[in-house]
């Protein structure tokens, strides 16, 4: 599903060139669960922007679903995006003055998916994640836990071939947590890959294998 090459991402100012990724070579195949592990600064987050399409390296070449996509336009990085990627985040990126229906259904909508559509896909979601009842509350209405299961939803809505997690536990208590994960586990054994990002050695277990990033660079790669 995922191939890199001597990826390289360099953030330049006026004063300052700050190499956030130097040289990284990665596969991640179809349907995997992988971990992205390392301190902070390391260059998680910037790896995980390059294999969603949201940004694109300084060098190196990046293969997604076998192409090149290193070169292409936004508008076509966008349009793969969109149809083969979900993410979620640490912080939820729930839009307060949106319901939650409205939150997990706003991938739909950017696709032209007609009303009724939507209607049947985001109760499905919200009722696979055990949200439903919540579906009329705003973000704020709901507990962290709850937060992070709409972004689920929302990330998983499109049936995304990947899932792009970045710290999605970082805000939760253990339990809101251990949810998480079990929500991740079940996407991936449905067959969809998860690329994680995580400070926690118990979240990692969970996965297949472990990427660990030092420096900008892959240091090691285990099973836990």
């Amino acid at each position: 599903m995922i191939h890199t090459q001597n990826l390289r991402k360099i953030f330049r100012t006026e004063e300052v060139e700050t190499t956030a990724l130097d040289d990284v070579t990665i596969d991640i195949g179809e349907g995997e669960f992988v971990a992205v592990m390392g301190p902070s600064g390391c260059g998680k987050s910037t790896l995980l922007n390059l294999l969603g399409l949201v940004d694109v390296p300084t060098a190196g070449r990046y293969f997604f679903l076998g192409q090149d996509v290193t070169d292409w336009s936004e508008r076509r990085r966008a349009s793969l995006r969109k149809a083969n990627i979900g993410f979620v985040f640490q912080s939820f990126n729930l839009i307060d003055e949106l319901t939650i229906f409205e939150n997990v259904e706003l991938p739909l909508r950017y696709s032209r998916v007609p009303a009724s559509e939507r209607r049947r896909r985001v109760e499905q979601a919200l009722e696979e994640l055990g949200i439903l009842h919540r579906q009329k509350h705003f973000p704020q209405q709901l507990s962290g836990g709850q937060q992070q299961r709409a972004a689920v939803a929302r990330a998983i809505i499109a049936g995304p071939r990947l899932i792009l997690a970045d710290e999605p536990t970082g805000n939760l208590d253990s339990a809101n947590g251990e949810e998480v994960m079990n929500i991740l586990t079940q996407l991936n054994a449905a067959g969809t890959a998860v690329v994680m990002v995580t400070h926690s050695p118990t979240y990692a277990e969970y996965c297949q294998r472990v990427v660990h990033l030092f420096d900008g660079t892959v240091f090691s790669e285990a099973r836990p």
